[in-house]
Protein backbone atom coordinates (compact mmCIF):
# COMPACT_ATOMS: atom_id res chain seq x y z
CA UNK A 1 0.00 0.00 0.00
CA UNK A 2 2.85 2.39 0.93
CA UNK A 3 4.83 1.58 -2.36
CA UNK A 4 1.41 2.50 -4.61
CA UNK A 5 1.20 5.69 -2.19
CA UNK A 6 4.62 6.44 -3.17
CA UNK A 7 4.14 5.65 -6.82
CA UNK A 8 1.13 7.57 -7.50
CA UNK A 9 2.92 10.36 -5.47
CA UNK A 10 5.68 10.79 -8.27
CA UNK A 11 3.57 10.97 -10.95
CA UNK A 12 2.01 13.49 -9.50
CA UNK A 13 5.16 15.41 -8.62
CA UNK A 14 6.54 14.58 -12.80
CA UNK A 15 2.95 15.73 -13.99
CA UNK A 16 2.82 18.95 -11.95
CA UNK A 17 6.48 19.85 -13.38
CA UNK A 18 5.70 18.71 -16.90
CA UNK A 19 2.99 21.30 -16.53
CA UNK A 20 5.56 23.64 -15.14
CA UNK A 21 7.32 23.50 -18.35
CA UNK A 22 4.28 24.28 -20.16
CA UNK A 23 3.44 27.33 -18.97
CA UNK A 24 6.98 28.86 -20.09
CA UNK A 25 6.30 26.99 -23.17
CA UNK A 26 3.10 29.22 -23.85
CA UNK A 27 4.20 32.34 -21.99
CA UNK A 28 7.36 32.68 -24.01
CA UNK A 29 5.80 32.53 -27.52
CA UNK A 30 4.70 36.35 -26.82
CA UNK A 31 8.16 37.82 -27.91
CA UNK A 32 8.76 35.88 -31.40
CA UNK A 33 5.05 36.16 -32.10
CA UNK A 34 5.45 39.80 -31.13
CA UNK A 35 7.96 40.13 -33.79
CA UNK A 36 5.90 39.17 -36.65
CA UNK A 37 3.11 41.10 -35.88
CA UNK A 38 5.42 43.82 -35.34
CA UNK A 39 6.34 44.06 -38.81
CA UNK A 40 2.91 45.16 -40.20
CA UNK A 41 2.03 46.76 -37.04
CA UNK A 42 4.96 48.57 -34.68
CA UNK A 43 2.64 49.57 -32.17
CA UNK A 44 1.42 46.37 -31.36
CA UNK A 45 4.77 44.45 -31.36
CA UNK A 46 4.09 44.00 -27.25
CA UNK A 47 0.54 43.43 -27.25
CA UNK A 48 0.25 40.14 -27.29
CA UNK A 49 2.61 40.08 -24.37
CA UNK A 50 0.23 42.40 -21.93
CA UNK A 51 -2.39 40.93 -22.96
CA UNK A 52 -1.44 37.78 -21.63
CA UNK A 53 -0.08 39.11 -18.29
CA UNK A 54 -3.28 41.30 -18.19
CA UNK A 55 -5.03 38.25 -18.27
CA UNK A 56 -3.28 37.25 -14.36
CA UNK A 57 -5.55 40.16 -13.25
CA UNK A 58 -8.93 38.99 -14.42
CA UNK A 59 -8.33 35.53 -13.83
CA UNK A 60 -5.47 34.86 -10.41
CA UNK A 61 -8.47 35.34 -7.74
CA UNK A 62 -11.43 33.08 -9.72
CA UNK A 63 -8.38 30.29 -10.07
CA UNK A 64 -7.83 30.16 -6.24
CA UNK A 65 -11.51 29.82 -6.16
CA UNK A 66 -11.77 27.63 -8.63
CA UNK A 67 -9.41 25.32 -6.58
CA UNK A 68 -11.15 25.37 -3.70
CA UNK A 69 -14.80 24.31 -5.48
CA UNK A 70 -13.06 21.65 -7.83
CA UNK A 71 -10.16 20.70 -6.74
CA UNK A 72 -6.67 20.51 -8.47
CA UNK A 73 -7.16 17.96 -10.84
CA UNK A 74 -10.30 19.33 -12.21
CA UNK A 75 -8.78 23.02 -12.52
CA UNK A 76 -6.12 21.48 -14.33
CA UNK A 77 -7.88 20.06 -16.83
CA UNK A 78 -10.22 23.31 -17.05
CA UNK A 79 -7.05 25.63 -17.94
CA UNK A 80 -5.17 22.75 -20.37
CA UNK A 81 -8.81 22.90 -22.70
CA UNK A 82 -9.12 26.71 -22.33
CA UNK A 83 -5.26 26.73 -23.64
CA UNK A 84 -6.21 24.75 -26.81
CA UNK A 85 -8.87 26.90 -27.47
CA UNK A 86 -6.41 30.00 -26.93
CA UNK A 87 -3.78 28.15 -29.09
CA UNK A 88 -6.55 27.44 -31.48
CA UNK A 89 -7.49 31.09 -32.17
CA UNK A 90 -3.89 32.38 -32.63
CA UNK A 91 -3.60 29.95 -35.89
CA UNK A 92 -6.88 31.15 -36.78
CA UNK A 93 -5.51 34.16 -37.29
CA UNK A 94 -2.70 33.06 -39.82
CA UNK A 95 -5.91 31.91 -41.92
CA UNK A 96 -8.88 34.72 -41.13
CA UNK A 97 -9.56 38.19 -40.80
CA UNK A 98 -6.64 39.47 -43.07
CA UNK A 99 -7.87 42.16 -45.07
CA UNK A 100 -10.87 42.77 -42.78
CA UNK A 101 -9.77 46.53 -41.47
CA UNK A 102 -12.15 47.30 -38.40
CA UNK A 103 -10.25 50.47 -37.42
CA UNK A 104 -7.17 52.52 -37.73
CA UNK A 105 -4.50 53.04 -34.62
CA UNK A 106 -1.85 55.27 -35.43
CA UNK A 107 -2.45 56.18 -38.93
CA UNK A 108 -2.17 52.44 -39.67
CA UNK A 109 -5.36 50.27 -40.72
CA UNK A 110 -5.72 47.02 -38.00
CA UNK A 111 -6.78 43.61 -39.61
CA UNK A 112 -9.43 41.25 -38.12
CA UNK A 113 -6.37 39.03 -37.65
CA UNK A 114 -4.45 40.88 -35.03
CA UNK A 115 -7.47 40.96 -32.94
CA UNK A 116 -8.20 37.11 -33.37
CA UNK A 117 -4.59 36.66 -32.49
CA UNK A 118 -4.66 39.23 -28.95
CA UNK A 119 -7.99 37.31 -27.91
CA UNK A 120 -6.12 33.89 -28.31
CA UNK A 121 -3.49 35.56 -26.43
CA UNK A 122 -5.94 36.42 -23.60
CA UNK A 123 -7.23 33.01 -23.12
CA UNK A 124 -3.82 31.52 -23.43
CA UNK A 125 -3.22 33.94 -20.33
CA UNK A 126 -6.42 32.57 -18.77
CA UNK A 127 -4.95 28.41 -19.13
CA UNK A 128 -1.56 29.66 -17.94
CA UNK A 129 -2.73 31.43 -15.20
CA UNK A 130 -5.08 28.59 -13.59
CA UNK A 131 -1.97 25.87 -14.58
CA UNK A 132 0.23 28.45 -12.44
CA UNK A 133 -2.58 28.83 -9.62
CA UNK A 134 -2.32 24.84 -9.46
CA UNK A 135 1.68 23.85 -9.52
CA UNK A 136 2.64 26.17 -7.50
CA UNK A 137 0.70 24.83 -4.14
CA UNK A 138 0.51 21.24 -5.30
CA UNK A 139 4.62 20.77 -6.03
CA UNK A 140 5.08 22.60 -2.53
CA UNK A 141 1.79 20.03 -0.60
CA UNK A 142 3.66 17.44 -2.28
CA UNK A 143 6.80 18.21 -1.10
CA UNK A 144 5.40 18.71 2.59
CA UNK A 145 5.94 22.30 2.43
CA UNK A 146 9.36 24.01 3.86
CA UNK A 147 12.77 23.36 2.46
CA UNK A 148 11.23 20.05 0.65
CA UNK A 149 8.41 22.19 -0.75
CA UNK A 150 10.51 24.50 -2.32
CA UNK A 151 12.84 22.15 -3.82
CA UNK A 152 9.71 20.73 -6.12
CA UNK A 153 8.91 24.02 -7.20
CA UNK A 154 12.30 24.88 -7.72
CA UNK A 155 12.71 21.53 -9.97
CA UNK A 156 9.41 22.73 -12.02
CA UNK A 157 11.35 26.04 -12.18
CA UNK A 158 14.07 24.42 -14.01
CA UNK A 159 11.98 22.91 -16.56
CA UNK A 160 10.27 26.07 -16.95
CA UNK A 161 13.12 27.78 -18.12
CA UNK A 162 14.11 25.14 -20.43
CA UNK A 163 11.26 25.47 -22.28
CA UNK A 164 11.05 29.32 -22.36
CA UNK A 165 14.06 29.25 -24.35
CA UNK A 166 13.23 26.51 -26.20
CA UNK A 167 10.18 28.51 -27.08
CA UNK A 168 12.25 31.18 -29.16
CA UNK A 169 14.93 29.40 -30.60
CA UNK A 170 11.77 27.22 -32.10
CA UNK A 171 10.27 30.21 -33.02
CA UNK A 172 13.46 31.17 -34.66
CA UNK A 173 14.20 28.54 -36.70
CA UNK A 174 10.74 28.35 -38.25
CA UNK A 175 10.67 32.05 -39.15
CA UNK A 176 14.32 32.31 -40.07
CA UNK A 177 14.68 36.00 -40.92
CA UNK A 178 11.26 38.54 -40.46
CA UNK A 179 10.06 39.94 -43.18
CA UNK A 180 6.94 41.41 -45.50
CA UNK A 181 5.86 37.98 -46.17
CA UNK A 182 6.48 36.46 -42.49
CA UNK A 183 3.17 35.54 -40.86
CA UNK A 184 1.46 33.66 -38.31
CA UNK A 185 1.27 30.75 -40.37
CA UNK A 186 5.02 30.01 -40.66
CA UNK A 187 5.08 29.54 -36.71
CA UNK A 188 2.27 26.93 -37.04
CA UNK A 189 3.88 23.89 -36.39
CA UNK A 190 4.82 25.72 -32.61
CA UNK A 191 1.12 26.23 -32.34
CA UNK A 192 0.38 22.25 -33.03
CA UNK A 193 2.97 21.41 -30.92
CA UNK A 194 1.11 23.40 -27.96
CA UNK A 195 -2.13 22.03 -28.73
CA UNK A 196 -0.89 18.44 -29.08
CA UNK A 197 0.71 18.79 -25.80
CA UNK A 198 -2.35 20.01 -23.86
CA UNK A 199 -4.42 17.32 -25.12
CA UNK A 200 -1.68 14.64 -23.93
CA UNK A 201 -1.35 16.47 -20.40
CA UNK A 202 -5.00 16.26 -20.55
CA UNK A 203 -5.11 12.51 -21.20
CA UNK A 204 -2.74 11.64 -18.39
CA UNK A 205 -3.73 14.07 -15.94
CA UNK A 206 -7.31 12.65 -16.35
CA UNK A 207 -5.96 9.33 -15.07
CA UNK A 208 -3.28 10.22 -12.48
CA UNK A 209 -4.71 10.37 -9.24
CA UNK A 210 -3.69 13.99 -7.54
CA UNK A 211 -3.76 14.74 -3.94
CA UNK A 212 -6.86 16.92 -2.93
CA UNK A 213 -6.30 18.72 0.34
CA UNK A 214 -9.34 20.04 0.94
CA UNK A 215 -12.01 18.63 -2.14
CA UNK A 216 -14.93 16.40 -0.92
CA UNK A 217 -14.36 17.31 3.08
CA UNK A 218 -16.53 19.52 5.03
CA UNK A 219 -16.17 23.07 3.40
CA UNK A 220 -13.75 25.02 5.72
CA UNK A 221 -14.89 28.04 7.45
CA UNK A 222 -12.91 31.11 6.03
CA UNK A 223 -13.12 33.88 8.96
CA UNK A 224 -10.18 35.78 7.13
CA UNK A 225 -8.60 36.78 4.02
CA UNK A 226 -5.12 35.11 3.14
CA UNK A 227 -3.84 38.56 3.77
CA UNK A 228 -4.89 38.67 7.13
CA UNK A 229 -1.16 37.07 7.53
CA UNK A 230 1.41 39.61 7.26
CA UNK A 231 3.74 37.57 5.89
CA UNK A 232 1.30 36.62 2.92
CA UNK A 233 0.54 39.83 2.59
CA UNK A 234 4.18 41.01 2.34
CA UNK A 235 4.77 38.51 0.07
CA UNK A 236 1.78 38.82 -2.49
CA UNK A 237 3.98 42.87 -2.64
CA UNK A 238 7.00 41.51 -3.43
CA UNK A 239 5.61 38.58 -5.86
CA UNK A 240 4.37 41.85 -8.05
CA UNK A 241 7.98 43.24 -7.62
CA UNK A 242 9.62 40.31 -8.38
CA UNK A 243 7.97 39.48 -11.83
CA UNK A 244 9.13 42.91 -12.67
CA UNK A 245 12.04 42.48 -12.32
CA UNK A 246 12.47 39.19 -13.60
CA UNK A 247 10.66 41.06 -17.17
CA UNK A 248 12.70 44.06 -16.80
CA UNK A 249 15.98 42.87 -16.50
CA UNK A 250 16.38 41.27 -19.65
CA UNK A 251 14.44 43.71 -21.40
CA UNK A 252 16.34 47.17 -20.81
CA UNK A 253 19.47 45.04 -21.66
CA UNK A 254 18.14 44.19 -24.96
CA UNK A 255 17.79 47.60 -25.86
CA UNK A 256 20.99 49.18 -23.66
CA UNK A 257 23.02 47.13 -26.33
CA UNK A 258 21.10 47.33 -29.08
CA UNK A 259 21.26 51.27 -28.86
CA UNK A 260 25.01 50.90 -28.71
CA UNK A 261 24.64 51.38 -32.70
CA UNK A 262 27.60 48.87 -33.47
CA UNK A 263 26.97 46.60 -36.70
CA UNK A 264 25.12 43.68 -35.29
CA UNK A 265 24.18 45.37 -31.89
CA UNK A 266 20.92 43.85 -32.12
CA UNK A 267 22.29 40.31 -32.36
CA UNK A 268 24.28 40.62 -29.26
CA UNK A 269 21.37 42.33 -27.31
CA UNK A 270 19.39 39.57 -27.68
CA UNK A 271 22.11 36.99 -26.85
CA UNK A 272 23.14 38.69 -23.61
CA UNK A 273 19.45 38.44 -23.25
CA UNK A 274 18.98 35.23 -23.68
CA UNK A 275 21.99 34.33 -21.43
CA UNK A 276 19.88 35.95 -18.77
CA UNK A 277 17.36 33.14 -19.29
CA UNK A 278 19.77 30.31 -19.02
CA UNK A 279 21.51 31.48 -16.05
CA UNK A 280 17.86 31.69 -14.49
CA UNK A 281 17.65 27.29 -15.52
CA UNK A 282 21.49 26.81 -14.10
CA UNK A 283 20.54 28.90 -10.78
CA UNK A 284 16.67 27.04 -10.51
CA UNK A 285 18.73 23.80 -11.59
CA UNK A 286 21.14 24.13 -8.66
CA UNK A 287 18.99 26.05 -6.04
CA UNK A 288 16.55 22.34 -6.42
CA UNK A 289 19.78 20.36 -5.97
CA UNK A 290 20.31 22.08 -2.67
CA UNK A 291 16.75 23.54 -1.53
CA UNK A 292 16.57 20.30 0.99
CA UNK A 293 19.73 21.11 3.40
CA UNK A 294 19.49 25.16 2.48
CA UNK A 295 16.56 27.42 3.50
CA UNK A 296 14.89 29.09 1.54
CA UNK A 297 14.74 32.35 3.77
CA UNK A 298 18.62 31.59 3.41
CA UNK A 299 18.48 31.12 -0.14
CA UNK A 300 16.19 34.27 -0.75
CA UNK A 301 18.12 36.69 1.39
CA UNK A 302 21.45 35.36 -0.63
CA UNK A 303 20.24 36.08 -4.09
CA UNK A 304 19.18 39.57 -3.64
CA UNK A 305 21.90 41.09 -1.71
CA UNK A 306 24.10 39.82 -4.74
CA UNK A 307 21.46 41.03 -7.49
CA UNK A 308 21.64 44.06 -5.86
CA UNK A 309 25.52 44.38 -5.50
CA UNK A 310 25.74 43.51 -9.58
CA UNK A 311 23.62 46.45 -10.34
CA UNK A 312 25.54 48.57 -8.55
CA UNK A 313 28.65 47.99 -10.01
CA UNK A 314 26.82 47.88 -13.44
CA UNK A 315 25.31 51.31 -13.04
CA UNK A 316 28.86 53.19 -11.72
CA UNK A 317 30.89 51.30 -13.69
CA UNK A 318 32.16 53.37 -16.79
CA UNK A 319 31.49 52.27 -20.31
CA UNK A 320 35.00 52.31 -21.35
CA UNK A 321 35.33 49.22 -19.76
CA UNK A 322 34.60 46.82 -22.21
CA UNK A 323 35.07 43.29 -23.06
CA UNK A 324 35.44 42.16 -26.92
CA UNK A 325 32.39 39.80 -27.60
CA UNK A 326 31.67 38.85 -30.81
CA UNK A 327 34.12 41.27 -32.86
CA UNK A 328 33.00 44.22 -31.14
CA UNK A 329 34.10 45.93 -27.60
CA UNK A 330 30.53 45.62 -25.49
CA UNK A 331 30.68 47.31 -22.33
CA UNK A 332 31.64 45.10 -19.28
CA UNK A 333 28.81 45.84 -17.41
CA UNK A 334 26.12 44.70 -20.04
CA UNK A 335 27.65 41.23 -19.07
CA UNK A 336 27.27 41.87 -15.22
CA UNK A 337 23.49 42.51 -15.72
CA UNK A 338 22.42 39.15 -17.03
CA UNK A 339 24.54 37.56 -14.35
CA UNK A 340 21.15 38.66 -12.26
CA UNK A 341 19.68 36.03 -13.87
CA UNK A 342 21.15 33.51 -11.48
CA UNK A 343 20.04 34.89 -8.59
CA UNK A 344 16.06 36.08 -10.25
CA UNK A 345 16.16 32.06 -10.58
CA UNK A 346 15.00 31.11 -7.42
CA UNK A 347 13.00 34.11 -6.34
CA UNK A 348 9.29 32.88 -7.79
CA UNK A 349 9.79 29.29 -5.80
CA UNK A 350 11.16 30.97 -2.27
CA UNK A 351 9.00 34.15 -2.23
CA UNK A 352 6.01 31.53 -2.84
CA UNK A 353 7.00 28.91 -0.51
CA UNK A 354 7.52 31.71 2.07
CA UNK A 355 4.40 33.30 2.04
CA UNK A 356 1.98 30.23 1.82
CA UNK A 357 3.92 28.47 5.10
CA UNK A 358 1.57 27.91 7.60
CA UNK A 359 -1.99 29.29 5.57
CA UNK A 360 -3.32 25.36 5.64
CA UNK A 361 -6.81 25.84 4.48
CA UNK A 362 -6.09 29.45 3.33
CA UNK A 363 -3.21 28.29 0.85
CA UNK A 364 -5.85 27.99 -2.40
CA UNK A 365 -7.20 31.67 -2.02
CA UNK A 366 -3.73 32.84 -1.39
CA UNK A 367 -2.49 31.35 -4.67
CA UNK A 368 -4.98 32.48 -6.92
CA UNK A 369 -3.89 36.04 -4.94
CA UNK A 370 -0.27 35.51 -6.21
CA UNK A 371 -1.33 34.95 -9.47
CA UNK A 372 -3.01 37.86 -9.52
CA UNK A 373 -0.21 39.80 -9.21
CA UNK A 374 1.74 38.36 -11.94
CA UNK A 375 0.22 41.50 -13.85
CA UNK A 376 3.60 43.40 -12.22
CA UNK A 377 5.16 42.12 -15.47
CA UNK A 378 3.16 44.03 -17.10
CA UNK A 379 3.19 47.19 -14.83
CA UNK A 380 6.77 47.80 -13.95
CA UNK A 381 8.94 46.75 -16.99
CA UNK A 382 6.31 49.77 -18.35
CA UNK A 383 7.71 52.20 -15.33
CA UNK A 384 11.06 51.06 -16.02
CA UNK A 385 10.91 51.95 -19.62
CA UNK A 386 9.50 55.24 -19.20
CA UNK A 387 12.64 56.12 -16.58
CA UNK A 388 14.75 54.63 -19.22
CA UNK A 389 13.40 57.15 -21.58
CA UNK A 390 14.57 60.14 -19.76
CA UNK A 391 16.95 59.19 -17.74
CA UNK A 392 18.43 56.45 -19.49
CA UNK A 393 18.38 52.26 -19.46
CA UNK A 394 21.13 51.78 -17.05
CA UNK A 395 19.94 54.08 -14.94
CA UNK A 396 16.43 52.69 -15.10
CA UNK A 397 18.09 49.86 -12.66
CA UNK A 398 18.00 52.03 -9.84
CA UNK A 399 14.18 50.88 -9.76
CA UNK A 400 15.16 47.37 -10.00
CA UNK A 401 17.10 47.70 -7.21
CA UNK A 402 14.58 49.17 -5.18
CA UNK A 403 12.08 46.40 -6.03
CA UNK A 404 15.17 44.07 -5.24
CA UNK A 405 15.71 45.93 -1.61
CA UNK A 406 11.54 44.71 -0.88
CA UNK A 407 12.45 41.30 -1.71
CA UNK A 408 15.81 41.34 0.65
CA UNK A 409 13.67 43.05 3.10
CA UNK A 410 10.98 40.26 3.18
CA UNK A 411 13.51 37.55 3.04
CA UNK A 412 15.28 38.91 6.66
CA UNK A 413 12.30 39.99 8.11
CA UNK A 414 8.95 40.28 5.86
CA UNK A 415 8.44 36.52 5.93
CA UNK A 416 8.01 35.79 9.62
CA UNK A 417 4.92 34.37 10.58
CA UNK A 418 3.53 36.95 13.12
CA UNK A 419 -0.36 35.71 12.84
CA UNK A 420 -0.29 32.18 14.42
CA UNK A 421 -3.47 32.73 16.44
CA UNK A 422 -5.15 32.27 13.69
CA UNK A 423 -6.45 28.84 12.76
CA UNK A 424 -5.80 27.14 9.83
CA UNK A 425 -7.61 23.80 10.06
Amino acid sequence: MTETKNNGKLIAIITMCFIFAMISFVTNMGAPFGNIWGFEYPFAKAWGNLMNFAAYLFMGIPAGKMLIKYGYKKTALIALIVGIVGLALQYLSSITGEGTYVFTYDSIPVAMNLLIYLLGAFICGFCVCMLNTVVNPMLNLLGGGGNKGNQLIQIGGTLNSLTGTLTPLLAGILVGTVTADTSMGDVAPLLFIGMAVFAISFLIISRVTIPEPTLGKTTPQYEHSPLAFRHCLLGVIAIFFYVGIEIGIPMELNFYVTDLGFEGAAAVGGTLAAAYWLLMMIGRACSSAISGKVSTKLQLSTVSAVAIVLLIIAIFMPESVTIAFSGHDVPAKAFLIPACGLCTSIMWGGIFNLSVEGLGKYTEAASGIFMTMVVGGGIMPLIQESIAKSAGPILSYWLVIGMLAYILFYALIGCKNVNTDIKVD
